[in-house]
């Protein structure tokens, strides 16, 4: 049981005006959504009051925000081991806790003195029930599609330290404080391990549990509000995106003067990476590895670190935003990773997954994968990188061979010299890399626009009219996905009319619908249609008098209806269907009124069912 440290339950909305909202789900949107289809939930929902929000138990807010905190040290009999769980309560399975002990560490051949930063994921162990879950499934519904949970796997944030210690057996002081979470946002916890690892390890485990004091404190991770988040000493201000901003932009969190003695940091972001600084080692091939990503074709990342192999391979997933990427991505993977066997098989061809990876055995075991990054140290160009030409894979022998990107793969589309042309111009005039990263966001933002809104536009069209929704039949099908009807719109209606990039853009579509990423994409879009049509038919019925119609028929049929409507209540709440607060009061109505139109006996059995 998780140990009571506050006795009471604390109410999950803070205090005061900007937490008064109601914490609502929606639809999901991307961009060139019909707005008939997605636009409903953020019109139709309803705020709500602070009473209404629910009371959590001590340690469910820091849940919200992390799993648990290890600290991982090297013990001279067993190697990497987990030497301290906080919370205590917290549940890992042995195999959970290997991955993370392996993951923790930088390779040997990696040669990290002083401090290290990066970061990992690895997969869940099946069966596990997530408590709480409700709560934070109802924000999950909030986030871009891209930020959502996948409650397959975790992450794990890394602060490794390696110092000289001659007091220490081994002569070295190795060590890292780990945060799991199943939230994505790399930049938070990174800003946040950078303000408490350096003090943890000079103090020790009473330090820790004052971080997670600290954490269990602060307000859920509402998408769209300025949280603020004291940890140590230090508040962090800063917005979770939600799934309305316009791609793109990034609202500013002000750095308000504190009244208090505590200062105050204002965070630009909680899930970018340094986009420019992580992609300058491959600066010409930017839109070659945005279409291999958009492809989800396999991809393997070789850094000297894994800081290095963990930031790029993040940038590699986020170069198709607001696309999610649906593969499996490993920022940082290792031999001992339990799907070491799965991933590096040559039975079958490789899974479509990123791995980043600095193991130099690696360069062996995947020499047979078809697009290989490799990178040096990532450093900043003072001067402008010399135009690199594509490798041949066969030129890959070891890790230390040169960085490029090793691949027989031949683009769709043709180069855009354009970009290129701007960031060299931005590295002459010492542009700064914040600026640089902008230019190349925006840049990969409307690649991705250009390509899906077609898509968007074509999967609109599928949608029913609202005429052939009745209320007496089932809500109407989906129209069938058809590639043929897709390909045809694309003359008139492509990528052409936002974009003046040439190529074979109708061969990178038909490789595109092969893809996880379209299957992923597509299944969120059918969700999204489906719903919408639910809430229509629940409009429809409740526009009916659907008294008049029970009394003309008999009871039997009577009670079939208000058992269905019944049913479609307890559908729109579980599903948090797109629909308007007095549509679902206005139908509770009418099944009243059906109930109480009805013999007594039917009445009793009626108002205790289904409620």
């Amino acid at each position: 049981p998780a140990p009571r440290r506050n006795g009471s339950a604390s109410p999950v909305c803070p205090p005061g005006p900007a937490h008064s909202g109601r914490l609502r789900g929606g639809g999901e949107r991307g961009p060139g959504t019909d707005p008939e289809v997605a636009g409903a939930a953020a019109e139709d929902a309803e705020p709500e009051s602070p009473e209404q929000c629910l009371s959590l138990l001590p340690w469910d807010r820091f849940s919200a925000w992390l799993h648990c905190v290890c600290v991982v040290g090297f013990d001279l009999e067993l190697g990497q081991a987990v030497e301290v769980i906080y919370p205590p309560h917290s549940k890992l399975t042995d195999k959970e806790k290997t991955n993370i002990c392996y993951l923790s560490f930088p390779d040997s051949n990696s040669g990290c003195h002083g401090d290290t930063q990066f970061c990992f994921r690895f997969r869940r162990s099946p069966g596990r029930k997530v408590s709480f879950c409700c709560f934070l499934d109802q924000l999950d519904r909030d986030l871009p599609v891209y930020l959502k949970k996948d409650s397959a796997y975790y992450y794990g944030y890394v602060y490794f330290r390696q110092v000289r210690d001659k007091s220490l057996k081994r002569g070295y002081f190795q060590k890292s404080l780990v945060l799991i979470s199943k939230l994505p946002y790399v930049h938070l916890f990174r800003t946040m391990l950078k303000q408490i690892a350096p003090e943890y390890f000079e103090k020790s485990e009473a330090f820790l549990e004052a971080v997670c004091s600290d954490v269990d404190r602060w307000p859920p991770p509402v998408p769209g509000r300025v949280l603020q988040l004291p940890i140590m000493g230090v508040i962090m201000k800063l917005r979770i995106p939600t799934y309305r901003d316009k791609p793109g932009t990034t609202p500013i969190v002000q750095n308000m003067h504190q009244a208090d003695a505590q200062i105050s940091m204002a965070l630009p972001t909680v899930h970018e990476v340094d986009l420019f600084r992580c992609f300058c080692p491959v600066f010409f091939h930017i839109q070659m590895l945005w279409e291999l990503v958009l492809l989800g074709e396999p991809l393997v990342v070789m850094a000297p670190s894994p800081s290095e192999s963990s930031e790029t391979v993040l940038a590699l997933v986020s170069c198709i935003s607001p696309l999610k990427y649906c593969s499996d991505f490993r920022p940082y993977f290792t031999i001992h990773d339990s799907e070491f066997k799965e991933y590096t098989t040559r039975t079958q061809a490789p899974p479509s997954v990123i791995l980043g990876v600095t193991n130099p055995f690696f360069a062996k075991t995947l020499q047979h994968w078809p697009h290989i990054i490799r990178i040096g140290d990532i450093k900043l160009p003072g001067e402008v990188p010399k135009q690199v030409k594509v490798k041949k894979l066969k030129n890959l022998k070891t890790l230390d061979s040169k960085p490029g990107v090793y691949t027989s793969y031949k683009p769709y589309l043709n180069k855009d010299e354009e970009i290129v042309k701007q960031l060299q111009k931005g590295v002459q005039q010492k542009r700064p890399t914040e600026a640089q990263s902008v230019i190349l966001r925006r840049y990969f933002l409307e690649l991705t626009e250009s390509f899906i809104i077609p898509l968007e536009r074509y999967v609109a069209s599928l949608m029913p009219l609202q005429k052939s929704i009745s209320p007496w039949k089932s809500p109407p099908q989906l129209r069938h996905f058809s590639q043929d009807d897709f390909m045809k719109t694309l003359e008139k209606a492509g990528p052409q009319l936002t974009s003046g990039l040439k190529g074979d853009w109708i061969g990178l579509y038909r490789h595109f619908l092969k893809s996880p990423n379209f299957d992923g994409w597509f299944r969120s879009r059918q969700k999204e249609m489906t719903q919408k049509l639910e809430a229509l038919h629940l409009e429809a019925l409740c526009n009916e008098n659907l008294v008049f119609w029970s009394q003309k028929h008999t009871e039997v049929e009577t009670v079939d209806l208000v058992l269905k409507l019944k049913k479609k209540l307890l559908q729109a709440d579980r599903e948090r269907l797109p629909v308007k607060t007095d549509t679902l009061e206005k139908l509770q109505t009418h099944i009243n009124d059906i109930i109480l139109a009805l013999p007594a006996d039917l009445q009793d059995i009626l108002l205790k069912t289904g409620t």
